[in-house]
């Protein structure tokens, strides 16, 4: 792959003996939207905690944009342009969205200097543009706390996008989400990356979601890297099937 904007080579993580992630090699095309498969337990989240920067790798390299980034801590990664999502979501309950959005970028603002307040109606102006992009428009000035849990993690995308990131890592974004729901979040994923050019990479357990939504998938196994090609690939990789794709 010529045009990887992440490069994980041989990249291990143990904890307590237990081998998470064991020799991976992964990469993550710029401009793509790439998945992430495998049962629970076989090393996905790590994956992604390891290359945003929670926790350091045993051995191996990670790459972003060319820069090796396995030694940076979280808040220098994002400031590279690289941002996650979680399962669960990380949103300021007590807030309204718009306060939501706001905050979300205040690891690149001081709210209370000068540049902030001079770019204060901004700021507002791209919170409620972006929220109009999730489809939370109407929902700006609530609490963000009532929200449902599918519409709290729209505005986390929302958030994580205020931040203009080059790649975004989601982590099962469809997971607890009512059914009627995953199309429009499919379709925002889907524009994020051709419109705003973000580079997605996403764990997902929606096979129907993830096959349809990415043009190359990685499938790991007991903490190894078991598979990867595009989706009709995998669909008929018989170690895939007998691994994953078989029990659901």
């Amino acid at each position: 792959m010529t045009n990887a904007i992440i490069t994980v080579n041989n990249v291990s993580k143990s904890f307590g003996g237990v081998n998470a992630n064991v020799d991976i090699d992964m990469q993550v095309e710029s401009g793509s939207i790439t998945g992430i498969i495998g049962p629970n337990g076989c090393g996905k989240t790590t994956l992604f905690n390891s290359i945003v920067g929670y926790h350091p790798i045993d051995n191996g390299s990670i790459k972003f944009e060319g820069q090796e980034i396995s030694k940076l801590r979280v808040g220098e990664i994002a400031r590279l342009g690289m941002l996650r999502t979680f399962q669960q979501t990380r949103i300021y309950p007590k807030m309204d969205c718009v306060d939501n959005m706001q905050i979300s970028i205040s690891h690149r603002l001081d709210s209370k200097s000068s540049i902030f307040a001079s770019r204060r109606g901004e700021i507002r102006d791209r919170a409620e543009h972006l929220l109009e992009f999730v489809g939370l428009y109407s929902k700006r000035n609530l609490i963000s706390g009532d929200l449902s849990f599918g519409q709290q993690k729209l505005l986390e995308l929302a958030m994580a996008l205020m931040n203009e990131p080059k790649a975004l890592l989601l982590d099962e974004p469809t997971a607890g989400i009512n059914p009627t729901l995953i199309n429009g979040l499919i379709d925002r994923l889907r524009r994020a990356n051709e419109d705003l050019g973000i580079t997605l990479c996403v764990i997902e357990h929606n096979m129907r979601v993830i096959m349809n939504l990415a043009s190359h998938i990685y499938c790991l196994s007991n903490g190894y890297m078991l598979a990867n090609g595009k989706p009709t690939d995998l669909q008929n990789d018989q170690r895939v099937i007998d691994a994953y794709l078989g029990g659901h």
